[in-house]
């Protein structure tokens, strides 16, 4: 078994009277494949955000690769953080006004200097890499469109490749299909499969269908609370009903 890569311990999290998460004992290990199922409001997304620290529990401990998350670290170790985790988030998150070369280009900044991260200003190598990313998903002919002008698949291979300018050591995508058609949705998750082929990858799935695709363990969620945890072709009817019913 490879090294334990996220810990989370004791969390427990309530928002407005209501138990967003709760889980005592969780370890995902460098290389694994989890996919994150659960109805509306179960806490998929919430555990995404404790994991990459945007979000903090009430109480309990959270890790990745062995840096505190929770509780804060100084800002300078989460900005660190930011080079360990990467994202593939629902609702495409890109820089609008920005072109794909520099949404791609995105991805390196917390690697950079801060003064170069601030005024954008990017070295040969840089460029070279972001041009290598871009060719990688297909969109290196797209390169000066803005991002406000794509599709959403092409939205989605814009955040793929800025994954690949990171080279994160683990990667939080949360329904990375979400309202594409379907040759759009198996092009990104083929995209994606090749991008974390080495690096951990935490994946909220909406269609069930996709597990086997992008995942080889199942992490199941009901009310805030882990409810299931089984590698992914113990996945069956019985427990689907169970955790959706």
């Amino acid at each position: 078994m490879s090294q334990p890569l996220i810990h989370l311990h004791g969390i427990d999290w309530t928002q407005a009277g209501r138990c967003r998460l709760r889980i005592a004992d969780l370890t995902i290990h460098a290389g694994e494949k989890v996919a994150i199922l659960g109805r509306n409001g179960a806490g998929k997304s919430s555990l995404l955000k404790l994991i990459n620290g945007f979000a903090s529990p009430d109480r309990g401990h959270v890790q990745v690769g062995g840096q505190s998350v929770f509780p804060v670290p100084p800002a300078q170790r989460l900005r660190q953080l930011r080079r360990k985790v990467g994202q593939v988030p629902q609702g495409l998150h890109l820089v609008s006004r920005l072109s794909v070369q520099d949404n791609v280009l995105v991805g390196g900044l917390a690697a950079m200097p801060l003064f170069r991260s601030c005024l954008r200003v990017f070295t040969p190598a840089e460029l070279q890499a972001a041009e290598q990313a871009m060719a990688a998903v297909g969109v290196l002919h797209l390169r000066q469109v803005r991002a406000d002008r794509l599709s959403g698949g092409e939205r989605q291979k814009v955040a793929i490749a800025r994954l690949l300018i990171q080279a994160p050591e683990v990667v939080l995508a949360d329904e990375p299909t979400a309202a594409l058609d379907p040759t759009a949705a198996s092009e990104v998750i083929e995209l994606l499969r090749a991008a974390t082929r080495q690096t951990t990858l935490l994946t909220v799935v909406h269609q069930v269908d996709q597990v086997p695709l992008l995942a080889d363990r199942v992490l199941g969620l009901r009310a805030g609370e882990l409810v299931l945890d089984c590698p992914s072709q113990s996945l069956n009817t019985s427990l689907l009903g169970d955790l959706y019913g």
